[in-house]
């Protein structure tokens, strides 16, 4: 068993046997998804065949004029491309379009969460990602809004909880292709990729257990081909992992992927490949710089099997982040949507010099951690929230990015409604970064609502308490004037109030 109580792949756990099951087209393209190469005019497409022929990609910027190729590249940037894949004796695959990327625009588009999963037509585990559908129908809704503007979708760790089951895969990469089949959909590794007892990298201090259910990197490894050349052996015959850590610029942001999963402290190869890519961004081009991982190095949720990573991280990346002025840093794993003040060892700041952190692992695992307790109550349900924690929630969904020289803008969508739940934007001055938040005014969705109902509860009980008392004076003016008392005592629980007449005193 797993640690959440799922069983491991095994023959045991064989329950029945089918009759004959065949594909419509076992032979036909599927599972279609882009990806990002180190040339900017260049896109890769990645896809499955059910017989071992030879495969080519027809591609062109005419829908009806479409060339074999083997590898694509374009000289006009941000430009439409049409691509079909397969042959003639297998089958080819409908006829996909996606806008070249743009490394010079002013412009950056993104659409960036962890944690999704896919949804199964039948439990395999104890947990589902049936919420993966909402997330991915809202996206493609903001994709078909861009019209021809490129952007691209970063999925950071824990991508298809398969954990062993190929078929999972399969299912997940048929779900997000008519997302990933307009859009590079990049990536970065997770537990439930990677881990298992026999990984090469294993401190004793690290919460790194069986959640790769034995796939060690092998089918995120096959399945995804980032930029980079990134690996690390599994040491057995098994091939390395790769996709490890990597980076490329999108219009005015520097994007930077790493691996939680791997060494990431001081003296690793990553860590000297974070160093070396954060000190040589250059900033008139890129003045925005966003790092992207798994596990997060500020949470405010009762994950504490994590706590001693978090540690190393805040140890040996923080000093990193903050020494070479990263604006954002993005995580999963925690499946909560969670914004965080610029931040320096718990400690918040401005920026540039403090990045905002921000968990995003809210995108389709079911599985909610409760929020940190405080300490005298651990048994009670009393969360409260820290002031360095400005945005927190429960809900599913997935974040927006939009940035250009100027300012940066990450969006919080959820998936009830489709709506913006909070957002945060970071201006690029020449002085110093200014950061303003603009969490939705709306029922139930932040903070900001919560503190205009109570200013006007409360303006609506001043209104008539001090009406009550006008006219409660009044009426005691006109009994004062036919008794010819001076003095009206007012008598309450706890104390004894005198209400004086207008020509002796005021209220």
């Amino acid at each position: 068993m797993d640690h959440d109580q799922n069983p491991l792949p095994r023959p045991k756990h064989l329950l029945a046997r089918s009759s004959l099951v065949r594909f419509r087209n076992p032979n036909g393209p599927e599972q279609a998804h882009l990806g990002f190469t180190d040339r900017v005019d260049e896109m890769r497409v990645v896809f499955v065949c059910g017989d071992g022929g030879v495969k080519v990609v027809k591609y062109g910027e005419d829908e009806k004029e479409l060339s074999f190729a083997a590898n694509c590249s374009s000289d006009k940037v941000s430009s439409r491309q049409w691509t079909v894949v397969g042959s003639d004796s297998g089958g080819w695959s409908p006829t996909y379009s996606f806008i070249s990327r743009n490394e010079d625009s002013d412009e950056t588009i993104a659409f960036l969460f962890g944690d999704m999963g896919t949804a199964t037509p039948y439990k395999t585990f104890l947990r589902s990602q049936t919420e993966s559908i909402s997330t991915l129908k809202w996206i493609l809704r903001d994709i078909d809004a861009l019209g021809e503007k490129p952007a691209f979708i970063s999925h950071i760790g824990d991508i298809s909880y398969a954990k062993g089951y190929a078929w999972i895969w399969d299912n997940f990469f048929n779900q997000i292709e008519p997302v990933a089949s307009k859009l590079a959909y990049h990536v970065c590794i997770g537990n439930h990729e990677y881990d298992w007892p026999l990984q090469p990298w294993k401190p004793d201090w690290g919460a790194y257990s069986k959640d790769g259910g034995g796939e060690c990197g092998v089918p995120y490894s096959l399945r995804f081909k980032m930029p980079g050349n990134s690996s690390l052996s599994t040491g057995t015959r098994a091939p390395a992992t790769r996709n490890l850590y990597y980076s490329f610029n999108m219009g005015s942001v520097h994007f930077v992927y790493l691996s939680t999963e791997t060494d990431f402290l001081q003296g690793s190869d990553q860590y000297n490949f974070l160093k070396h890519d954060l000190e040589n961004v250059d900033r008139k081009k890129t003045p925005f710089v966003v790092v992207q991982g798994h596990r997060p190095m500020y949470t405010t949720s009762n994950e504490v099997r994590d706590a001693a990573i978090r540690e190393r991280m805040l140890q040996h990346l923080e000093p990193l982040f903050v020494k070479n002025n990263v604006t954002l840093a993005l995580w999963g794993h925690v499946h909560r949507y969670e914004r965080f003040c610029p931040l320096n060892n718990f400690t918040c700041g401005e920026t540039p010099g403090y990045p905002v952190h921000a968990v995003i692992g809210m995108a389709g695992q079911d599985w909610q951690p409760i929020w940190e307790p405080r300490s005298e109550h651990p048994d009670i349900p009393v969360f409260p929230q820290p002031e360095r924690s400005l945005y927190r929630g429960g809900e599913f969904g997935y974040t927006r990015l939009v940035a250009t020289k100027e300012k940066l803008t990450l969006s919080y969508v959820g998936n009830h409604d489709g709506q913006v739940h909070d957002t945060v934007e970071i201006f690029a001055t020449t002085d110093k970064a200014e950061i303003t938040d603009k969490t939705e005014e709306k029922e139930g969705l932040g903070p900001s609502f919560l503190i205009q109902f109570v200013e006007g509860a409360s303006i609506l009980l001043i209104g008539a308490v001090v009406g009550y008392f006008i006219g409660f004076i009044a009426r005691s003016k006109k009994q004062n004037a036919a008794s010819g008392n001076t003095w009206l005592p007012v008598k309450t629980e706890d104390s004894e109030i005198e209400l004086h007449d207008s020509k002796a005193s005021t209220l």
